[in-house]
């Protein structure tokens, strides 16, 4: 059964979502037809979007690469990105029994009317292994990565049920959310950085979203321009030739135009699934929503998550280079930072300039985090027989320097199954006051 379970998420996500895609509108009484060409376009989707971050990171890469060798500069530990990470997280036993779990803790939550969330992303459930393979790796204890595995995938639908709304409301996307290991714990660092913000004289009434900024600076404005001029400073900074700056230029600008026609055409797909939804609950369970759980590729497409994320990329390079005590080199999740950020995003409003003085000072805390769990990565790794290609240190940024990573990490060494056991009681709690007591209140409010 397990092996089965793993043969198909490794099929990868342009066929397992496809696949799920169709299975889950035939089961909320779509048409066959209508269900399976939204499967196929959502596969299509993918399938773009997979070529255009692609095109991103084979473009951003070498560049930074060529920037830290410009600056003689010399880290240790090496970002391998997130498929490295992947591939070690569902190298493990815990990877093959994380999908398993990860359905199982759904359906329960569900069942019990705990979550709205129904998480078809599959694919994405490495995420919770690579929280509980460093789980297992710091306490040498399998069961207590199991008992990580399921507390991790109950605090990521928790998430999800919390960002729905936003997602709706800043994307434009109803009955969506992101349950996505790398950008909901964004959201939570969002929410208080925002706060900060609005209290900043000066500072809070900047109107920095890209519709504000085309009125402003006109055709420099565009995000398509932007995304240009970027990928030309990128390319001084690396200090490439005039040809080199100029295909690094145009290659970001087709990406800040190719990805948004991408994510229009994975919502084609998914709009008649979300519409299905709809409608089944609102038949079979009056008063309930459903919020289908989806990779967060659906919002990097946003002109604000692209033009902060392309900002943040010297940036992070930048942080690498001054902060003391760092030893990540930022390489293989350069391309994945649109990721991180996709929820700051929503949560400062689409405001470019929160974004990335947000987003720097996250990913300052992301690359400290990372560079502490670089050894247990390591270690990971090699149980998993992962080609470390010559490298004695290895992480990964985007998902390794989270704050949920270093939750996990941090209470197994030092509490063990006390310190799980804490995270866990703690998210019950928040699905709780989400799921039932919210409601009862908001119901309570309206009726005086």
């Amino acid at each position: 059964m397990l092996n089965a379970l793993q043969w198909f998420v490794d099929l990868g996500a342009t066929v397992v979502l496809p696949i799920l895609i169709f299975a889950f509108g035939l089961i909320l009484g779509a048409k066959p037809g209508k269900a399976f060409i939204s499967g196929l376009k959502v596969g299509i989707g993918f399938v773009g979007l997979n070529l255009v971050i692609g095109l991103l990171g084979n473009s951003l890469g070498p560049a930074a690469q060529t920037m830290v060798e410009r600056f003689g500069l010399s880290l240790t530990t090496i970002d391998v990105g997130w498929p490295a990470a992947a591939a070690i997280s569902y190298g493990t036993i815990l990877g093959s029994l994380s999908i398993p779990i990860g359905i199982v803790i759904n359906i329960l939550l569900l069942v019990f009317g705990l979550t709205k969330t129904l998480n078809v992303d599959i694919w994405n459930f490495w995420h919770a292994a690579f929280a509980a393979s460093l789980v297992y790796v710091v306490s040498g204890n399998f069961a207590l990565g199991l008992f990580a595995t399921a507390v991790y995938f109950a605090m990521i639908i928790l998430l999800g049920d919390m960002i729905g709304p936003i997602i709706n409301k800043f994307y434009g996307f109803p009955n969506i959310t992101f349950p996505h290991g790398t950008s909901a714990p964004g959201f939570i660092f969002a929410v208080p950085m925002n706060w900060l913000f609005d209290r900043i004289p000066g500072f809070r009434n900047l109107e920095a979203d890209p519709e504000t900024i085309q009125k402003k600076f006109g055709i420099f404005g565009d995000t398509t321009v932007m995304g240009l001029m970027i990928g030309l400073v990128i390319g001084v900074l690396a200090g490439y030739d005039v040809g080199g700056i100029g295909e690094l230029g145009v290659s970001t600008a087709a990406v800040m135009i190719l990805m948004p026609r991408m994510v229009s055409l994975l919502m084609e797909g998914l709009t008649p699934i979300s519409e299905s939804a709809t409608e089944f609950v609102r038949k079979r369970f009056p008063g309930r929503e459903l919020y289908i759980g989806m990779d967060s590729a659906l919002s990097v497409g946003h002109p604000a998550v692209l033009s902060s994320s392309l900002l943040l990329v010297p940036i992070t390079i930048a942080l690498a280079i001054i902060l003391p005590g760092n030893t990540t080199l930022p390489f293989g999740d350069l391309a994945t930072i649109p990721f991180v950020v996709a929820l700051m995003a929503a949560v400062f409003g689409g405001n470019i300039i929160r974004t990335v003085v947000g987003g720097t000072v996250y990913m300052a805390s992301i690359l400290y985090i990372t560079s502490w769990v670089a050894p247990l990565v390591t270690e990971a790794a090699i149980a998993s027989n992962f080609d470390m290609a010559g490298n004695t240190s290895i992480t990964a940024m985007a998902e390794g320097g989270l704050w949920t990573t270093l939750m996990y990490v941090a209470a197994s060494e030092h509490l063990g199954w006390i310190g799980i056991g804490a995270i866990g009681i703690v998210t019950i709690m928040g699905l709780y006051y989400v799921n039932k007591l919210k409601p009862r209140r908001s119901m309570a409010e309206g009726e005086k």
